[in-house]
């Protein structure tokens, strides 16, 4: 091979161009494309698909071959590949950092010669894709994005998001873990802390319009996909209706347990009456979902109380196989066990007959299982589905209590936030 670059391609810039005319002076030119695969958790996953961007690079007359790029870092591609001439540009930091001195050590095993040249700081990614981002941030964006990531990443987190102040920071919020940028993928909209927050009970009492008004609140200040908490879903015939408006604002997916009846919450388990609905009952329903769709852009997604309600695994596999028949795009698994036992043996043996299916799962009863083990049992999609909200009310409540305890706020004001602080968190506000 004669010549080697390194792209992602988010958006093609004429810093791209630079690099690849430079290339050209050097030889036949080979694209190492970064995949999704290779990008996760290391940037965001390109707006553009991988087939999207290779075919702009096939375009040019300085891309002699797309070649995909499955991993971040550039090791086993120049080992394979053993390129006369890498070129790259001279932005290391970030995700990137301590990789140059390893190219230039590796292609002097062999004699391969490293071209670097100066980096587009003003086409840098990480002011533009955010930008792009925003922009981007309609409806059926938001729907795309969803299904991109449950294709193409290997886990999904998502966060309960009760407010647009919730959403925000789960927007925003990003670590970073052996070496990998961490952050959120989306929200969790959950009837029980909307209810919650609003002072109802989790019965499904808190109407649905006042829910998606909260959803549409949270939408005009964020850009990632959010996930709908449907409950039961009611009847059919009104689920349908339901959709409809869900699928235009732009919700990513619902979720819809098959119980029937009073809605109880899942996590009470047996300790009070609940009834599963029957698998023709709820396949009626997950139709429904999809057919009342215009553009199909909505995931229905099948939620399963088999183990919620003692009725085992092969109940639940026998319905998992029912509703993803019946069109749902994904399924999650609940239970209110500390021990996860139960839900991986549903996941292992779901996985052998539904590879492409993905899997969701709710870890708020066993909450010690890290999010590597989850994956490691085929599961998707996490979502921490109330935290949010339960963090807040404890600081809340201890808040008012030292208010009162101490006749000022001297106490609490190294504890939270400062005004100064409030003023700048939400742009436009100073």
């Amino acid at each position: 091979m004669d010549v080697y670059v390194s792209m992602t391609v988010e958006i093609l810039h004429n810093g791209h161009l630079k690099i690849l005319k430079e290339a050209r002076k050097h030889g036949r030119v080979t694209v190492g494309l970064l995949t999704d695969r290779a990008l996760e958790n290391k940037k965001a996953i390109p707006l553009l698909s991988f087939e999207q961007r290779k075919e702009i690079l096939e375009s040019l007359e300085y891309v002699d071959e797309v070649i995909p790029q499955d991993e971040w870092e550039y090791d086993r591609c120049i080992d394979t590949h053993r390129p006369k001439f890498f070129v790259h540009g001279d932005k290391w930091d970030g995700p990137l950092t301590g990789m140059r001195e390893r190219v230039v050590a590796q292609l002097a095993t062999y004699g391969g010669t490293f071209v670097e040249l100066p980096y587009s700081h003003e086409f840098d990614g990480t002011h533009i894709a955010p930008q792009m981002a925003a922009s981007l941030a309609t409806p059926f964006a938001r729907q795309r994005a969803f299904r991109r990531m449950m294709q193409s990443k290997r886990i999904v987190r998502f966060l309960e998001a009760h407010s647009p102040l919730a959403a925000l920071i789960g927007e925003h919020t990003k670590v970073e873990r052996n070496g990998d940028i961490l952050q959120f993928d989306g929200f969790w909209s959950s009837s029980l802390t909307d209810s919650t927050e609003m002072g109802l009970p989790d019965i499904e009492a808190l109407d649905v319009t006042r829910r998606l008004q909260n959803i549409d609140e949270i939408f005009e200040v964020t850009t990632k996909p959010l996930v709908f908490d449907g409950d039961t879903g009611g009847k059919a015939e009104h689920f349908e209706l339901k959709v409809r408006t869900m699928e235009r604002m732009g919700i990513a997916a619902a979720i819809i347990e098959d119980k029937t009846g009073l809605k109880k919450n899942s996590l009470l388990g047996t300790a009070v009456p609940q009834t599963q609905a029957s698998i023709p009952e709820f396949q009626e329903k997950i139709r429904a979902g999809i057919e009342g769709q215009k553009y199909r852009g909505m995931m229905i997604i099948a939620r399963l109380e088999s183990l919620i309600l003692g009725n085992g695994i092969d109940d639940a596999l026998r319905r998992a196989d029912a509703y993803v028949s019946a069109g749902a795009g994904a399924v999650m698994i609940h239970s209110k066990d500390k021990d996860p036992a139960d839900i991986f043996a549903f996941t292992d043996a779901f996985s052998q007959t539904h590879a492409d299916v993905p899997i969701v799962a709710v870890p708020s009863s066993y909450y010690t299982v890290h999010d590597h083990e989850l994956q490691a049992h085929r599961i998707k999609m996490i979502i921490y589905a109330n935290h949010m909200l339960r963090s807040s009310y404890k600081a809340m409540e201890q808040t008012a209590r030292a208010i009162l305890e101490h006749g000022r706020t001297a106490e609490i004001e190294d504890e939270i936030i400062t005004i100064p602080q409030i003023l700048k968190l939400i742009p436009g506000t100073i």
